[in-house]
């Protein structure tokens, strides 16, 4: 974003400063940061359920004949074999083999998709492939008119069945269905960046208010983008601009499983050139509660730099402080012990597995929850 760029507001924006909410700039627009404390918020989202605002975000239509084909060179994840009702996350890749955004693609039809793609880059993506799609592609921008909010957290089923007229249970993790709330037509999904159960609600955008005043009035606590990055991070959940950007290799995100083996794409070969993975995306847990900030350095046992921390946060579930960070891959064993060089002395911790959090609800069957 440009110096001096005016900064946006979401259609929620009003809502936000009634409720107190903390709020400051994040993708070009003015978002609430908390309400009534991260931890509270972080603790709402693991135990009960929480709403976040969504709306900054982009969200194009892409249709047409050429749409997949144009989709499967554009997207580093098979398109192809998404069914209708289904999504899929992947990458944006350029000619380096970098990251352009990580986006969430759903298929709405044989030649009809959605792309959602993250606040700060969507212009950026949107030119990007209005540039590479073919004349038999036809691409819509449809943030401006689209609203979205994040419905997060164990109890958020419950929650949505009360709200809407047609019945979720039969919902999968990462499938969207139409539905209908105070007789009109909204899109859920059954995705979010919590890792706990969860719903994105995609409705117009009067609509959109009218859902949130509801959904607080069921109960449900409001949070902000804090919660948000420590609720992902504890999952291990890459944020565009800290573990993926233009320059760095998908691969080594350890995000394979959104990159097609076979398929050619942009960028493919390099990123799949096995020379091209010298480091790895690692968790890091820390010995206690200060937390690592993204640029620190990252040292093995005898002081010498062996990677970068990407992002870091105390961990309220967990109560000490956690990391991610690019190591090379020698150092990248689970159990290393290593060091962050911080501006207040090192950090002691240790490689460990990923997600950091290992008792999310994402995959509960729905039938089971009330």
């Amino acid at each position: 974003m440009e110096t001096g760029t005016p900064l946006k507001k979401t259609i929620l924006y009003d809502r936000h400063v009634s409720l107190g909410a903390k709020m400051a700039p994040f993708g070009g627009y003015l978002m609430p940061i908390s309400y009534s404390g991260i931890l509270n918020e972080h603790a709402a989202a693991r135990q009960a359920v929480v709403i976040f605002d969504t709306c900054h975000m982009g969200e194009f239509r892409i249709s047409g004949p050429g749409a997949l084909d144009d989709l499967e060179q554009a997207l580093s994840c098979e398109v192809g074999s998404i069914r209708t009702g289904r999504c899929r996350y992947g990458f944006i890749t350029n000619e380096a083999g970098g990251v352009i955004d990580d986006q969430v693609l759903y298929r709405m039809g044989n030649d009809e998709f959605m792309m959602v793609v993250n606040a700060s880059t969507k212009e950026n993506d949107f030119h990007r492939l209005q540039n590479n799609f073919s004349s038999g592609t036809r691409l819509e921008n449809l943030s401006a008119k689209t609203g979205k909010l994040d419905l997060q957290g164990p109890a958020s089923a419950g929650v949505l069945k009360e709200l809407v007229e047609l019945p979720i249970d039969a919902m999968k993790y990462y499938q969207w269905a139409k539905n209908r709330y105070r007789g009109q037509e909204v899109l859920i999904s059954r995705t979010g960046y919590t890792g706990e159960l969860g719903f994105e609600i995609y409705a117009a955008n009067d609509l959109t208010g009218v859902f949130w005043d509801d959904c607080l009035a069921h109960g449900v606590i409001p949070a902000g983008l804090g919660a948000r990055d420590t609720l992902r991070l504890e999952m291990g959940f890459p944020l565009y601009g800290h573990e993926l950007d233009e320059t760095g290799n998908p691969a080594e995100s350890g995000y394979t499983r959104a990159i097609a083996a076979e398929k050619q794409f942009t960028g493919s070969a390099i990123i799949r050139d096995p020379a091209n993975r010298k480091r790895s995306l690692v968790g890091i847990l820390l010995d206690g509660r200060r937390a690592a900030r993204h640029g620190d350095t990252v040292i093995d046992g005898q002081g010498c730099e062996i990677g970068r921390v990407t992002s870091g946060s105390f961990s309220p579930s967990l109560s000490c402080a956690i990391a991610l960070g690019y190591v090379a891959v020698r150092a990248s064993t689970i159990g290393t012990e290593v060091g962050i060089r911080s501006e207040r002395g090192i950090l002691s911790g240790k490689i460990t597995g990923l997600p950091f959090y290992t008792k999310a609800t994402g995959r509960a069957d729905l039938k089971a929850c009330r």
